[in-house]
Order: C-alpha cells, then structure tokens, then sequence
C-alpha cells in the first residue's frame, strides 16, 4: 500500500498554513524508494479536500505516481470559504488560489523522490476548471493535465496555452455536460495533445463516490451528481494512459476499478 498521509504546508505567497494530502507509491523490491517519480497534483471539487479526493490520490500513488492534494478551500465557515475560493478563481492567474498552487506546486518539485520535469494535474468539478486555468495562466512545466467535468475557461483564447490534455464530462450533466466537443475542437485547432470524452448515460462527479446529503439528494438535481461505475473505470484507464504517455514516459498498469 501507498504510504499516504495527512501533510500541513505552508504557502509564503499568502501566509496561510494549508491541510493537505499526499500519497506515495510502493518501491519495487530492489529499487531505491527515494528515487525520483512523476507526481501528480489533485485538485478537489468545490468542498475542499475530503476522503474521497484522498481516495483517488492514492489510486494515483498505486500506480507509480507521488499524489499530492492540497485544499485551497482551508477552514473556518464554509460557505464564506466557498466563496473566497471561487472569487480568487476568477483573478486568473493572480488570484489566491493561484499563488497558493504555485507554492505547492514549488514544495513538491523540491522533494526528492520527485521529478520536478514530470509534474501533472487532475482536478474535478471546480478543480477541473481550475487546472485548465492554472495550466494556461500559472503552472509552470506542466506536462499534463486532466480535467474533470469542469467549466471551460472564460477566455476561450487561453485553450490553445494548455498542455497535453485528458477530459472527461458526463453526458447527462445539464450545466458543464455539453463542453467536451468544444474544448476538443480548439484543442486540435491548437494542435494540443487531447483525449477528451463524453460518457453520455453519466452525469457529474461520475469519479466521485459521495456520501450525506450531496450523496442523498445529487442525482435528483440537473447535474445528476452520482458516481457511475463504467465511467470511472473507463475514465481511470483513459487517464492513466495518456499521463503514461505523456507524463509518466511509459504506460502504468490500467485501473480495472477505482
């Protein structure tokens, strides 16, 4: 199993000391456990970072990469949080958010046993559109990215600045389903690297496994939030071949579930 924990890092940029969680692979019997790897960087969905963002980190680490997700939501009343998270999104490039990736970003190219040259990015919901936008206006040598069901930049100029791409969408997601033939046009009129998806019978958060209320009360509403078992796993053997390729310089063992 990965060696996977809860971290405290602290991002000079703004002074603020932030949870996050990171997930290392398993050495191979006879290599050196401190030998640099790819990491990927996980970004979570609008709540911040919880066991389920931790869940699929560490499927990353099981398959050879160091996962680090940190929460740029933070603590304190989560609705003021929630909304101090989107209004730093919107200042692209120079927002809070942004300069806090960036510090992160910063500690894991330091690490070791990581390889500053392969760095990536999944990220869901508003992680999804967050990573595309911290690819085009503040990641620097990233090598790939995927995004999840996320909304497309508002700036549609800035698609062809993104790196190699995997993206996925839910078909049955009223509000950001119907994006994925757009970003996979401008990406090849770019000449950008893609694999962008559509699974028509899922709707969003179909990698997530939510529970309470959102669990409850998610596939009733127009989004259809609800984890779809064919889409993940598809999603997940999608993701990691493109990142082998692009990222990772070989393929990783395919997910069969996650």
């Amino acid at each position: 199993m990965p060696d996977a924990h809860d971290i405290t890092l602290r991002a000079a940029a703004t002074g603020r000391r932030l949870p996050a969680f990171l997930a290392r692979p398993d050495a191979e019997p006879g290599t050196d456990p401190d030998a640099p790897r790819p990491a990927v960087i996980v970004v979570h969905e609008v709540m911040g970072l919880n066991d389920d963002i931790r869940r699929i980190a560490t499927v990353f680490a099981t398959k050879g990469y160091v996962a680090l997700a940190p929460d740029l939501v933070g603590s304190g009343f989560k609705p003021f949080c929630i909304a101090r998270f989107f209004q730093g999104i919107g200042k692209v490039g120079t927002g809070r958010p942004y300069r806090e990736m960036a510090a992160f970003q910063d500690w894991l190219e330091r690490q070791p046993y990581v390889d500053p040259e392969r760095i990536g990015m999944a990220g869901f919901c508003a992680g999804g559109g967050f990573t595309m936008l911290y690819a085009a206006r503040g990641g620097r040598n990233l090598r790939a990215i995927a995004p999840f069901y996320g909304a497309l930049p508002g700036d549609e100029s800035m698609i062809p600045d993104l790196c190699p791409t995997v993206a996925s969408y839910g078909g049955r997601d009223k509000v950001y389903g119907a994006l994925g033939p757009t970003l996979e046009a401008a990406l090849a009129d770019a000449g950008i690297p893609n694999d962008v998806k559509t699974y028509p019978d899922a709707g969003h958060s179909f990698m997530s496994r939510h529970g309470g209320l959102i669990g409850a009360i998610g596939p009733h509403l127009p989004m259809h939030d609800a984890f779809d078992e064919d889409a993940s796993t598809d999603a997940w053997a999608r993701v990691l071949a493109f990142f082998g390729e692009h990222l990772a310089g070989g393929t990783p063992t395919p997910a069969t579930s996650a």
